[in-house]
């Protein structure tokens, strides 16, 4: 009887305290801070119940005099250790959340923001990761026989250790390229890549892969040891702003200044122009045509493409429309 009353007070101690915290978060959420403790609160409240109800639970059940107590004790014990590793993975989310919200989530955002995305959700993942473990360590040491093993086998853990790394290297060097492409500036979170001839945005880097939203709206997943053994252009290392080009071949007759004073028509008519750059220039001759480059610039990479697309349509237009004789034609010379 007195060690039911002992659960009881422990259990009502808990959901008192539970009730108290209660009251004073919310009182918090009305102040200055409560944008940072609101979510918090709102997002940690279940798991925190759980850790002090288990807790004063585990507390008050008795020792080991009967074993269906015992076993009910130990019970205890693991749903302690998940809830402790859910408070501390929810408790991850809602930083990580809180972090990035007071960055720019604009594709054109500085360099720095974007790098300090990247590492934030790396560090996230790779916190979450060691909670785990660390989680369903104290689970499988709190068993006798595993304890029993895992002393045995301190003797043989570099021999363990090499057979697991061999097992897993995959996982592994994924994992580790996945910290070095966050600490290293590779690549960050809507960076514009060039990979096997397309073009994409990195969407998302993840701790063993890097998922690129192509320009079509397919997704591509790549491992991230891509980004460290083989070679990507990067067109947003430094800036968000892109520059892009596209190509026309002319005939011999076409009067590059005419068409450049139309080309810069178009771009200043645009929107997506940044007004940042733009040229014409004439870059190389076949021996049928002259190939006129364009160069100009654009936010991001979408509006890049998008721009690019506008002013070849543009540019075609005209010189079908008004000048047809600049089109490509191939001479021959007939002698009887």
């Amino acid at each position: 009887m007195r060690a039911l009353l002992a659960v009881v007070a422990w259990v009502a101690a808990a959901l008192l305290v539970a009730w108290l915290a209660r009251l004073f978060f919310r009182w918090a959420t009305r102040t200055r801070y409560g944008r940072i403790i609101g979510p918090l609160y709102g997002a940690c409240r279940l798991p925190a119940t759980a850790v002090l109800v288990i807790g004063a639970l585990f507390a008050s059940v008795p020792g080991t005099r009967y074993h269906w107590l015992a076993a009910f004790r130990h019970g205890l014990l693991l749903a302690f250790a998940a809830a402790c590793a859910w408070l501390a993975i929810r408790f991850l989310q809602v930083t990580e959340s809180l972090a990035l919200g007071r960055l720019s989530h604009e594709p054109t955002a500085n360099r720095r923001q974007r790098r300090i995305r990247t590492q934030i959700r790396l560090i996230r993942a790779v916190t979450a990761v060691i909670v785990t473990l660390i989680a369903i360590a104290v689970a499988l040491m709190s068993y006798e026989q595993v304890r029993v093993v895992g002393v045995s086998l301190v003797t043989s853990a570099g021999v363990i250790g090499v057979l697991i790394g061999v097992a897993a290297r995959t996982s592994l060097s994924n994992a580790f390229a996945g910290l070095q492409i966050a600490f290293t500036d590779a690549i960050h979170v809507d960076d514009v890549v060039v990979v096997d001839g397309a073009w994409g945005r990195v969407e998302e880097v993840k701790l063993t892969s890097v998922v690129l939203r192509m320009w079509d709206e397919r997704r591509l997943i790549l491992p991230t040891t891509y980004f460290t053994d083989r070679p990507f252009q990067n067109w947003t290392r430094h800036e968000a702003r892109v520059v892009g080009e596209l190509r026309l071949h002319l005939d011999y007759t076409a009067d590059v200044e005419q068409l450049r004073r139309e080309a810069r028509r178009l771009v200043e008519q645009s929107p997506l122009w940044d007004q940042a750059l733009w040229t014409l220039q004439v870059v190389d001759v076949t021996p049928q045509t002259l190939e006129v480059q364009v160069r100009v610039s654009a936010g991001d990479g979408p509006s890049s493409w998008d721009l690019r697309c506008e002013l070849r349509e543009g540019l075609v237009k005209y010189v079908r429309d008004q000048h047809p004789q600049w089109l490509p034609r191939t001479r021959a010379e007939y002698q009887p």
